[in-house]
């Protein structure tokens, strides 16, 4: 499978499937997807009603400023064990973000079309300034959400620090060290299984002493090898000038399955690279963290101001969920966003259902920070009713830093990309969509790569003859791209990262149609009759 193909047999998607569920996780190309989203995959609950937003005092006329009335109804149930805040129809006038800080809350509307969230202000008006001087830019350009589910701790530390370092998880204790174990196995040895127990969520961290894990989470390929991290990806290699912390170590947070004994722990997923003696590997406390939130039933509608230039943004965002694990947002609409729907270090999140609309947007969707195994589902992107200004890059869907196993599925597009902001996403999937492709990628040049090892696009249906980062086999590592209609090119068109050319990457591309259009769902109908 080392060399690009084009023009490969129809049924090529059936035999990369059934390469792929021979292997046990192990396949060079293909990553395993069947567990992404909530719970694993699982159906989002309905908790009981605990409460309503008018016994607060919200009266969702419109005009009256009701966020203290949200707020305090969310702060009241979550610190009484969690339940559902319902939100009856009307207009909500809201000044600042709903802060959604605790655990098994759920905020659910009437509908999108009866339950409107008008936002007054974006985030610097709202909440706080959050301008980098140094970069001559705003955070909010890509950061933050208008119902933004995340830990009071880490908010308390990002406001202390100014998002140094501590974007994602804050790690808690060393639990144990963990012996070498490869790619796709499940059961591991660690040194004390004393401090953990069967279901608890832990983090999976992994030190990165040089670049060695880098190329390994590249596929290990010519490619990778022959790239100069250190001068190219600073941002990725401990020591480097300009190193970030957050990606100091591969963090990936992962629930245990069953304690088997006093040094073997069996996990609830396989692993998604090799643990090696190169790159030690510990136990730790998933630190700081909310679970358990939902959000639905709803439209968030910001006030319609005019688009500012790149990364110039104040903050009308929408949903963000940071520090969280098994979450969602269902049936929710965002109109006139700078960041619609973001993830920044989510493990185990769904979007279903969910809808980008209004004013031309800078990220409708964006996972970032080592954000590992979530899923947007039945997406729409509709056409901006106003394009975007002058100097401004809409993105798409995207993933970047060091982000894994997230799925994009079953979309339809009419404006933005597929993605990325490099910092090295690796075995993510977007399939099952239609596209319009318009937007752009993006990211720091000190980042290192747009894309790692087993990147899948499969089964899109592009409407505009633009392969721009759709099709992959020239950029992407031990990747895929597969069934991409209504392209003439199969260039990606933008700057390979790796040297070698396509020889020296070992993907696959076929633009052909395929029998199997949605590899996520495939993968899952394999697993089920397997």
């Amino acid at each position: 499978m080392g060399s690009p193909r084009t023009g490969a047999a129809p049924d090529l998607g059936e035999r990369l499937l059934s390469e792929w569920a021979a292997n046990g996780g192990t396949h060079p190309l293909i990553g395993d997807f069947t567990r992404a989203g909530y719970r694993l995959g699982a159906s989002t609950p309905h908790p009981n009603v605990a409460a309503n937003v008018k016994q607060y005092g919200a009266t969702g006329d419109g005009v009256t400023d009701d966020v203290d009335a949200f707020n305090t109804a969310i702060r009241t149930v979550g610190e009484a064990g969690g339940g559902t805040v319902l939100v009856p129809p009307g207009t909500y006038h809201l000044s600042g973000p709903i802060w959604m800080h605790w655990s098994n809350v759920v905020l659910r509307g009437a509908s999108i079309e009866r339950t409107i969230l008008y936002f007054s202000r974006p985030l610097k008006e709202g909440y706080r300034d959050n301008w980098q001087a140094s970069k001559n830019q705003d955070r909010w350009s890509w950061a933050g959400g208008q119902i933004w589910a995340i830990p009071e701790a880490v908010k308390n530390k990002l406001e202390e620090e100014e998002w140094l370092g501590t974007e994602g998880w804050i790690p808690g204790a060393t639990l144990a060290t963990v012996s070498p174990a490869p790619r796709g196995a499940t059961t591991l040895t660690v040194s004390d299984t004393s401090k953990v127990q069967a279901g608890q969520m832990i983090l999976l961290e992994t030190t990165n002493p040089g670049a060695e894990l880098l190329i390994h989470l590249a596929g290990d390929t010519e490619g990778a090898r022959q790239y100069d991290w250190t001068s190219r990806a600073p941002q990725l290699v401990p020591g480097a000038e300009g190193f970030y912390p957050q990606y100091g170590t591969l963090q990936w947070p992962v629930r245990i399955e069953e304690v088997v004994d006093a040094t073997t722990l069996k996990l609830a997923q396989p692993l998604k690279y090799d643990l090696r003696e190169a790159w030690p590997t510990q136990v730790r406390e998933l630190g700081p963290a909310v679970t358990e939130v939902g959000i639905e039933r709803l439209t968030i509608r910001n006030q319609l101001i005019t688009q500012t230039p790149h990364n110039q943004n104040p903050g009308s965002n929408g949903v963000q969920f940071q520090a969280a694990h098994d979450c969602w947002a269902r049936q929710v609409r965002v109109e006139n966003s700078d960041v619609a729907f973001g993830l920044t270090g989510a493990k185990s999140v769904t979007f279903a259902e969910v809808t980008v609309a209004g004013r031309a947007c800078h990220h409708p969707f964006v996972i970032r920070m080592q954000s590992h195994d979530n899923l947007i589902e039945q997406f729409t992107i509709e056409p901006f009713t106003v394009p975007s200004v002058t100097g401004a890059w809409p993105h798409g869907i995207n993933a970047e830093g060091l982000s894994s196993g997230n799925v994009y599925h079953r979309g339809v597009m009419a404006e933005g990309t597929f993605d990325s902001h490099r910092a090295l996403p690796f075995e993510n999937v977007r399939t099952n969509i239609e596209i319009n492709n318009t937007g752009r990628v993006g990211g720091s040049s000190a980042s290192g790569p747009f894309f790692g090892a087993r990147t899948a696009h499969w089964g899109v249906d592009v409407s505009n003859d633009r392969s721009y980062a759709v099709c992959l086999s020239d950029v992407a590592p031990s990747s895929v791209t597969l069934g991409i209609s209504g392209v003439t090119s199969d260039s990606s068109q933008l700057t390979p990262d790796y040297p070698g050319g396509r020889e020296a990457l070992g993907s696959v591309i076929d633009l052909g149609a395929d029998r199997v259009r949605d590899l996520h769902e495939a993968q899952r109908e394999a697993v089920r009759h397997g």
